[in-house]
């Protein structure tokens, strides 16, 4: 029986790990300069926590959503399944789930098997996904077979998040557990990785290549087992042949070799420059294992390009790591404490009140037709804080905004149709001019927030509602409103 460890990840010093606390301080300040929306950041050199960051108001025990870097624990629960001997690698995709088949089965559909799933060469031609969601009776699986196979399977790369879809469905088929389930006893507690949570499919099948929501130290965590080959405090979690399988290189994806989206792909793994390999998410969550500098870096954030933050890895992390441990530095250790010990996101700047307050305080704003589906917004402003309440597709709520400061709260508003959780906010505000009353809401376990510029004219409401990243380009939505 695995042991659960409960107790942190050790901490050192920089420099008794070989490498500068100034070379840390300069990428936190590039970072700063450069990328402006991490979330948090942890270093791990020879198995030590040498350095960690949570920019306010996101803090050490929030959760925060992984996006694609899910893939890669969807990938280690495949490599357990199989050392259970619940399916094989070269077992038939389509064998698992015979009544989802389309009418005509291709040759190519028919050769697919589950080690294409896991190296993203399915054949297909454009990514399931889109297809998969739209299923109007919420056959997830069955959207996924109806997407034609164009290659031989094997030969063609294609990131198709409905593959790893599919592999979390195959090990829910085979072991009677969904992923998140399958994986607690044999990963998550082992790790010490607490309350995992997974979102699931109308299918009620965990979605495997997104939705897992643990905390930074937990993907440290993580990437801290792959780089010891699958040991963890004497224990044997995962075997060493599958962490040597699952994270070389099986498909080229490219031949950019400045681009670390071109160096291969493994397992529900990306290989990188300098001999190094991640799973990495949408907006900026990555895990990635530096082997040859015994390192390992957890990083959330929220942010567009998600190359740069990879950059100044290589340019100023990687180079300063030396073989041995360097002599004891205070004063730059007291600097990168002092540093670590001041992120922040700051909250919206301007004034507490305004002269428009008592003209539309306590008011409601009948919203004419939007992508949002809001229906009514109301303002009722306090001394501490404004709370607006919004009528839309989900009903009622209210999100809580401070004056210069972080509140928290909860809205729908922003989710897909299929997510019917509410998420967590943290929210502020403050007027930046006398008619304009300027709103920040932060889904804060995750890589978004939005900035809502509310302008009052007469008996008129005008909102410029804006994210800071998204699948789609990125567009200001104005809702328009007339006083109740």
């Amino acid at each position: 029986m695995l042991k659960t460890v409960e107790k942190s990840l050790q901490r050192a010093t920089p420099e008794s790990q070989g490498i500068a606390s100034g070379a840390i301080l300069q990428f936190v300040e590039a970072v700063e300069n450069q990328i402006h929306e991490f979330h948090s950041f942890m270093l791990l050199r020879h198995g030590k926590v040498v350095a960690e960051g949570w920019w306010s108001p996101y803090e050490r025990d929030n959760p925060h959503v992984l996006f694609s870097l899910s893939k890669s624990f969807t990938s280690s629960a495949v490599g357990l399944a199989v050392a259970e001997g619940h399916f094989s690698l070269d077992d038939l995709a389509l064998s698992f789930f015979p009544d989802d088949a389309p009418a005509e089965v291709s040759d190519y559909l028919k050769a697919m098997r589950v080690r294409h799933l896991l190296a993203m060469c399915t054949g297909h031609d454009t990514d399931t996904m889109p297809n998969i969601v739209q299923q109007p009776d919420g056959n997830w699986i069955r959207g996924f077979f109806q997407v034609l196979v164009v290659h031989e399977p094997g030969t063609h790369f294609l990131y198709n998040t409905g593959a790893t879809y599919i592999l979390s469905a195959i090990v829910q088929k085979t072991t009677g557990q969904k992923l998140v389930d399958y994986l607690q006893p044999r990963l998550f507690e082992p790790l010490g990785i607490e309350n995992p949570t997974w979102e699931e499919s109308p299918q009620r099948i965990n979605t495997g290549g997104f939705g897992l929501n643990i905390r930074t130290e937990d993907i440290a965590r993580f990437g801290q087992l792959y780089l010891q080959k699958g040991m963890w405090e004497g224990q044997r979690i995962l075997s060493e042949a599958w962490v040597e399988e699952a994270t070389a290189f099986h498909i080229s994806n490219g031949d950019d070799p400045k681009n670390d989206w071109a160096q291969g792909y493994g397992y529900q793994f990306w290989r990188c420059k300098n001999n190094a390999y991640r799973g990495d998410g949408a907006f900026g969550q990555y895990c990635i294992v530096m082997p040859e500098q015994d390192a390992v870096l957890a990083i959330t954030s929220g942010l567009g390009d998600m190359q740069a933050p990879l950059n100044l890895v290589w340019d100023i992390l990687l180079p300063a790591m030396q073989k041995n441990g360097l002599p004891d530095d205070a004063v730059a250790q007291d600097r990168l404490n002092e540093k670590l010990s001041a992120l922040s996101l700051r909250p919206v700047q301007g004034k507490k009140s305004s002269p428009t307050v008592d003209k539309v305080s306590g008011r409601t704003y009948k919203i004419e037709a939007n992508d949002l589906k809001i229906e009514r917004i109301g303002f009722n402003f306090a001394d501490t804080g404004c709370t607006v309440s919004i009528k839309s597709r989900f009903g009622e709520e209210i999100i809580p905004c401070g004056y210069g400061v972080w509140q928290e709260g909860q809205t729908r508003l922003f989710n897909d149709d299929w997510v019917f959780e509410p998420a967590r906010t943290l929210s502020s505000s403050a007027w930046t001019v006398e008619i304009t009353f300027m709103m920040i809401v932060r889904l804060f376990e995750t890589p978004f927030f939005y900035t809502l510029a509310c302008h009052f004219v007469d008996d008129r409401l005008t909102v410029e509602a804006r994210t800071n990243v998204s699948f789609m380009p990125i567009e200001t939505l104005v809702l328009k409103g007339q006083r109740v």
